[in-house]
């Protein structure tokens, strides 16, 4: 019995030594939300002026750049995937990478062969194991990512774009990562970047029978597209990998949480289970002393006669 109680005791400190690492995981997560979330709010308005000085160009002339012109019969297309660098953040990177099979799927389905780009090593890994082919991947930064590695990301993408897909280029370019919604939820979401599209509103007034007003560019709307579309791309990129790594700490933060409370839970049981076993030794020990005293009494009695 006395062993059992040992046993259960080796647990309960296991078990708490285990709750402190995941209570102290579950603040550092909460902490780095908020600077994440600033990020997100300060770059926000960069991003959607940026989109709209490049969809202004796009629209208030009559130049017809590959970066903005649908290709006829797209026939190949470039998938970015951001995932994390660590784990521990409950089902965050495999969503993402859900999200991206559905993804692929879908462009396969539309005669597309698909080209993969991976930012995170989960990423990286899932693909490395299954054997499939990654044009790129960047790792080492997710959970703190700055401008110089959205750049550093967008400058295949946007040659792959400009290339002709005899040459290895792509027609279209996509992007799946974790949407930050709030604290509790972050949506898995995919988008295209490029051809450009117009936005609803703009599509709207053009139905309406409004004429969007025509600019003249200096030096002409080709160059300024030129110079436009590569900050459009690296701007659209940093969104999203200051979104992912919003969510990511949320995620973990979530997941850091539940591990803590079914650590406590279990500290619990094993605490009520350390109990009933002391109490049994307990008993049996009580039983063993009044067996003895009984055994003795019966013993003088008999030697009294």
């Amino acid at each position: 019995m006395g062993a059992q109680l040992r046993v259960y005791k080796r647990r309960i400190q296991a078990v708490t030594a285990t709750k402190k690492i995941t209570k102290a995981m579950e603040m550092i997560a909460a902490s780095r939300i908020v600077k994440a979330q600033r990020k997100v709010a300060a770059s926000m308005p960069y991003a959607t002026e940026l989109t709209r000085a490049v969809t202004a160009v796009a629209t208030g002339s009559n130049t017809r750049h590959p970066l903005t012109t649908e290709a006829e019969a797209p026939a190949r297309a470039a998938v970015l995937l951001l995932t994390s660098d660590r784990g521990l953040a409950g089902g965050y990177s495999s969503n993402a990478i859900k999200a991206a099979e559905r993804l692929r799927e879908r462009l396969a389905a539309e005669g597309k062969e698909v080209d993969t780009y991976i930012v995170g090593r989960k990423g990286v890994a899932y693909y490395g194991f299954r054997e499939r082919k990654v044009s790129e991947s960047w790792t080492g930064f997710t959970d703190s990512p700055e401008y110089s590695d959205a750049k550093k990301i967008a400058a295949p993408l946007i040659e792959s774009i400009q290339k002709d897909t005899a040459e290895g280029g792509v027609d279209e370019l996509h992007i799946v990562f974790t949407e930050f919604v709030s604290m509790m939820t972050q949506n898995a979401v995919d988008g295209r970047m490029l051809p450009l599209s117009l936005d609803k509103g703009e599509d709207e007034s053009t139905e309406k029978g409004e004429i969007l007003p025509l600019f003249e560019f200096e030096p002409s709307a080709e160059d300024v597209l030129d110079a436009l579309l590569p900050r459009y791309v690296e701007s659209r990129i940093y969104n999203a990998l200051l979104q992912a790594a919003a969510s990511e700490h949320a995620a973990r933060r979530r997941a850091m949480k539940s591990a803590t409370d079914n650590a406590g839970d279990l500290i619990k049981s094993l605490s009520r289970l350390a109990n009933a076993a002391r109490q049994a030794e307990i008993t049996q020990e009580i039983s063993e002393i009044v067996g003895g005293a009984g055994a003795l009494a019966d013993a003088s009695a008999g030697s009294d006669k």
